[in-house]
């Protein structure tokens, strides 16, 4: 297995970058495009291995897409039009692709499979097949709960569904089910998920209702969507690993431009904060989506507390959080993370793993980490694994910036699922 060498930096990283475009408004856009009618454009499109699964479903699908870098085309076929694939449909890595496209496929006029990699058939399912259920969704798992998936398409009802996790998977795979149903649906969740479903299924003309006060979204099916053009805004979970390494190499000045500001995607930044970070955020737009330019300097950082109400709107930066109590003055615990567990590793296992190779002083917990933060690391193993994992992959080339032992990476190839240029844009800011 390829095995890279990553940087030691004490120059510190300085510049500007924009970071690709968001992963979850990628698929996003892809599959509302694909179940409107018309021609919808998509630019900042992330070529991640990820969407370009999703790209590749719906074409098996019977979608017609023409991508040409982060430029992409999809010639709609309405909310009914797709037709039975000639194979299974190979989801890779993609736990945002299965969960959305069970969604979608539970109320099409056929029967299709769902299968992925020996990672992603790992990944527990059970917790959208149950809510999709409700409206009827006639769906096959293994005896594990997981793939491959039969996904039986039939007519769907309305219903009200109240989901058990805060996940805007699932979420999303019950509203984008609902706009084939009869009748409304309303799904409730225990905590508020990123809204970039609801956001853009509003704007192609969805009839959609979000009660923030109830955290639930009505859906009343019969609306006709239509394409549009979508400016996928920089992905916030992609930028965090450069506003982290940010904070934590010495000599460090960056801006990060044109990310998503999404109060569902800011958990980090409110972090950062939280631990005295200097950064500062300029707004540059407002449409369906907000952002703006994100800076941020050398810090001295504190301890944190994160909880489970936290967890939502960070749910894939907790890993960089781990990283940023690790440097901070102080013991930060973090918990109600449960959800990391079932992501592409064991992430509460797979980053303290990590953190204790690099001589970091942390306790494990079925929830999250026990971290006492110190300026210094004494690397126990130079050789850091990535074990498939995109954002591990991330978090290892971050931390290695700041150490003082050369250190290697297995499997960098993995952070294509999400970041194929990341190397290549953290030496820009001088981290190569």
């Amino acid at each position: 297995m390829q095995k890279r060498a990553l940087t030691i930096n004490s120059r510190g990283l300085n510049g500007e970058l924009a970071v690709p475009g968001d992963k979850s408004i990628s698929h996003r856009a892809l599959m509302i495009g694909a179940l409107s009618e018309g021609t919808t454009v998509i630019d900042h499109f992330l070529a991640g291995e990820d969407c370009l699964s999703t790209l590749r479903a719906l074409q098996d699908l019977g979608v017609e897409i023409e991508r040409k870098g982060e430029h992409v085309e999809v010639i709609g076929r309405g909310i009914a039009g797709l037709v039975e694939p000639a194979a299974p449909l190979q989801m890779n890595n993609s736990g945002t692709s299965t969960r959305l496209l069970m969604g979608i496929l539970a109320g099409q006029s056929f029967t299709s499979q769902l299968v992925g990699d020996a990672s992603l058939s790992r990944r527990p399912m059970k917790r959208v097949q149950g809510p999709l259920a409700r409206l009827g969704a006639q769906i096959g798992l293994s005896e594990a709960g997981t793939l491959p998936a039969t996904v039986v398409g039939h007519p769907l009802q309305g219903a009200r569904v109240k989901l058990e996790v805060a996940s805007a998977q699932v979420k999303s795979a019950v509203i984008l089910a609902a706009l084939q149903a009869q009748g409304s649906t309303t799904v409730s969740e225990p905590l508020p998920t990123r809204d970039h479903t609801e956001r853009l299924l509003k704007a192609f003309g969805a009839n959609l209702t979000v009660d923030r006060a109830a955290n639930s979204i009505t859906v009343t099916p019969g609306a006709r969507l239509v394409g549009q053009e979508v400016l996928v805004p920089g992905d916030p979970s992609s930028a965090a690993f450069f506003l982290v390494a940010g904070a934590v190499i010495a000599n460090s000045h960056l801006t990060v431009k044109d990310v998503c500001l999404n109060p569902t995607r800011t958990g980090l930044i409110r972090v950062l904060k939280k631990m005295g970070a200097r950064l500062s955020i300029k707004e540059t737009a407002s449409g369906g989506e907000p952002l703006g330019d994100v800076t941020i300097q050398t810090s001295q950082l504190r301890a944190v507390t994160v909880t489970a109400k936290d967890v939502p709107d960070l749910i894939d930066e907790l890993p960089l959080v781990a990283l940023l109590a690790a440097c901070a003055d102080g013991v930060s615990e973090i918990s109600g993370a449960g959800e990391l567990r079932v992501k592409e590793t064991d992430r509460i296992q797979t980053v303290a793993e990590l953190l204790l190779q690099l001589g970091v002083d942390v306790e494990e917990r079925p929830d999250g980490w026990r971290i006492v933060g110190r300026p210094n690391w004494q690397v126990q193993k130079p050789n850091l694994n990535s074990h498939g994992d995109h954002r591990l992959g991330m978090l290892a080339a971050v931390a290695a910036l700041r150490s003082t032992t050369p250190l290697f990476l297995i499997d960098p190839d993995a952070v294509a699922v999400s970041y194929p240029s990341f190397f290549a844009d953290l030496a820009k800011l001088g981290g190569a």
